[in-house]
């Protein structure tokens, strides 16, 4: 574990990721891609699909979504930190935020590690602490908003169709899911806007225990920062919250979406596109409970078993299924890939640079 400093620093370097955890990810995905292939793929596929110049157009318009998730996220950013951080800066903290998530299990998750990644960028310990909770709360906020409002429209049936057995669990794992989610939340609410003091009290009660008490004092240093920083961004305007929830909504729209620019690609006809978007939002909680890194391999097969309905042939939703990862996942594994090093290097050097300074000071 890493200790924090009074200036709110990291006083052990952290390694850079290793080239196999990047592999890891990606051979899972496509051991499972390869394994449908072989299991189920058919040559004559591609001569069933009608790729025109629109087909273009939307694999091209898949990308900007995801660029305009990323635009979404690194607005929130900037916002969240009252336009402290740059754009460079809040582009790289977006970057190494959705690289970590995609090599690690969701369980565990990489969403913590924005701490790390916006105290390197100036950002004081327990600001940054109460800036990946509000992100969470956000995220949480989004999620249990918007699926009861798409689900009025759209019957159960449609949602649970198939007699896979995978996607059978899918309606079981949602519901309790979606009810702990929403404990969660209620609980990070209450420690971000109501209580912070609460969570101060609870962390610090607890590592007064032997195991954990020579990190006492950092925790206590942290959790002092994170009531005041709590205190000031519950400050906030009603307007400074809407923006924020625009952002987020601006952000997993466009995410999921993705899906349905590249179904109009392949399949322009008889798609419902409100179906297709509503079961991403089930899709996304089946991700967040799977063991692997970024869900890689079991979310290839979930998305080929879920949406196999809407392709009358099994292996062109497999074909759709890759050009899908590559666009949402594959591509922000080599873009922290080429990232990670360099910031790395400038980040560390820089405050290696200023703690000299200051001992010579």
């Amino acid at each position: 574990m890493e200790e924090i400093s009074q200036s709110g620093e990291i006083k052990k370097t952290p390694k850079p990721f290793k080239t196999y955890q990047v592999l890891i990810p990606i051979l899972l995905g496509l051991f499972v891609i390869g394994w449908l292939f072989l299991d189920e793929f058919n040559p004559d596929v591609f001569f069933t699909f009608d790729f025109t110049f629109y087909s273009l157009l939307f694999i091209i318009l898949a990308f900007l979504l995801m660029l305009m998730r990323d635009f979404g996220m690194m607005w929130r950013f900037r916002l969240l930190t009252d336009n402290d951080l740059s754009w460079k800066q809040a582009f790289h903290i977006n970057v190494l935020s959705e690289f970590t998530s995609a090599v690690t299990p969701a369980l565990v998750g990489g969403s913590s590690l924005v701490v790390i990644f916006l105290i390197k960028e100036g950002i004081n310990a327990g600001r940054s602490t109460t800036i990946m909770f509000v992100n969470l709360f956000l995220d949480e906020l989004f999620f249990l908003f918007v699926c009861p409002i798409v689900f009025l429209f759209i019957p159960l049936s449609e949602l649970f169709n198939s007699s896979s057995v995978i996607v059978s669990t899918f309606a079981v794992v949602f519901t309790s899911l979606y009810f702990t989610r929403l404990a969660w939340t209620t609980i990070m609410f209450i420690g971000i806007f109501k209580r912070p003091n609460w969570i101060r009290q609870m962390l610090l009660t607890l590592f007064k225990m032997r195991i954990l008490r020579r990190w006492y004092s950092n925790v206590d240093l942290l959790t002092n920062n994170l009531v005041q920083a709590s205190n000031e961004i519950g400050s906030h305007s009603y307007w400074f919250w809407v923006k924020a929830f625009g952002m987020t909504l601006l952000t997993w729209s466009s995410r999921f979406l993705v899906v349905n620019a590249v179904f109009m690609a392949f399949n322009p006809e008889h798609i419902n596109h409100l179906i297709v978007f509503a079961r991403q939002l089930i899709l996304w909680v089946f991700m967040v409970v799977s063991p692997t890194p970024g869900g890689s391999g079991v979310t290839e097969y979930a998305f080929k078993e879920y949406y196999g309905d809407v392709f009358s042939s099994p292996s062109a939703i497999i074909f759709v299924t890759l050009v899908w990862r590559i666009i949402s996942y594959y591509l922000y594994l080599l873009l922290g890939f080429l990232v990670i090093p360099n910031w790395i290097s400038k980040s560390f050097s820089k405050n290696n640079q200023e703690s000299e300074n200051t001992a010579q000071g």
